[in-house]
């Protein structure tokens, strides 16, 4: 099929979680654009971020890697990282080549496109905003805590997230994209940290509300502490529908398949406990709900199988 023909699939996210779901998804004929978050300032990202003064490249990296279609030697050369070297310990090969070619290029967004191309990748990658951005949080006792590493360590819970400056312009091209997509996804990934810094970019969140696309919500399998303690399935939508002051999504996928214990006990050290889907709660804000067994493992990690997830997203489009 042509990719002209192809249904327009937009995900917006960030994380690990966007990349995951991203390697099983571009199995399928779809034209895939991602929307990556640009709030990152932990690690290598936001060494690079502070030094060079350019936008965050680690969730960038992380998603031209799984939508590459190159040698596996070449990705994992792309998604090397330094354990050695004074300067060069923690930061990964791709984050040095994209803060390169942002420099020889003058911009972050040419130097994805490039990086595309050597890549062979498979969609289109789109930066939230072509600028770094600080994400910033209001607690519930009103203190506010700055920084997206930051945020999940505060010991407190969080009232609502936001950007600054006040004033950032997101790609036409994202808004092109979100307005003529078939299908709007988001998540998985957190919540406050790599879903709603998208969202909050001005026009970004607006354009998602009005968009003709069928919205799914990937919804976490787990909590996270410092973000989403004691969440149910209804509260992680909730939060969207107050930071976007409005009711956006049309399905939520959520996860039916019970968590064996020693898994839930490795994540009890981390405060972080299986999410309950209040399924009659997400009905009551008339979500359409799909439950199905869509986890996995690697190395007793909790992790969505992007085949499962995949397949079932590319029935919703055949649905359309």
């Amino acid at each position: 099929m042509e990719k002209q023909h192809l249904p327009k699939v937009v995900i917006i996210g960030g994380g690990t979680g966007l990349s995951v779901l991203l390697r099983g998804l571009k199995q399928y004929p779809v034209d895939i654009t991602a929307i990556v978050t640009v709030a990152d300032d932990g690690g290598s990202s936001g060494r690079l971020r502070n030094e060079l003064n350019i936008p965050p490249p680690g969730d960038i990296r992380n998603v031209l890697a799984a939508l590459s279609d190159v040698e596996p030697l070449v990705e994992e050369l792309f998604q090397h990282r330094f354990n050695k070297g004074n300067n060069l310990t923690g930061h990964s090969l791709g984050n040095l080549i994209l803060a390169a070619m942002t420099t020889i290029t003058g911009d972050f967004v040419h130097a994805i496109k490039e990086m595309s191309t050597v890549l062979n990748v498979r969609g289109k990658v789109l930066p939230a905003a072509n600028t770094s951005v600080v994400l910033h949080a209001e607690m519930e006792d009103g203190t506010i805590v700055s920084g997206e590493s930051k945020i999940p360590f505060s010991g407190k819970k969080i009232k609502r997230v936001y950007l600054t400056p006040e004033q950032i312009e997101p790609l036409q091209e994202t808004l092109d994209v979100i307005r003529n997509a078939d299908l709007i996804i988001l998540g998985p990934g957190s919540l406050y940290t790599s879903i709603l810094p998208n969202l909050l970019v001005p026009k970004i969140g607006e354009e998602v509300s009005k968009a003709k696309a069928k919205k799914v919500y990937i919804c976490n399998v787990m909590t996270q502490a410092g973000e989403t303690l004691n969440y149910s399935a209804s509260d992680h939508v909730k939060a969207l529908y107050e930071h976007m002051n409005e009711s956006f999504i049309d399905t939520i996928l959520v996860n039916e398949e019970e968590i064996p214990e020693h898994i839930k006990s490795l994540y009890e050290e981390e405060l972080a406990k299986p999410v309950h889907y209040d399924i009659d709660a997400l009905k009551e804000l008339g979500l359409e709900v799909i439950t199905d067994h869509i986890v996995c493992y690697e190395n007793s990690v909790i992790r969505h199988d992007t085949n499962k997830v995949a397949k079932l997203l590319y029935g919703i489009l055949q649905q359309k």
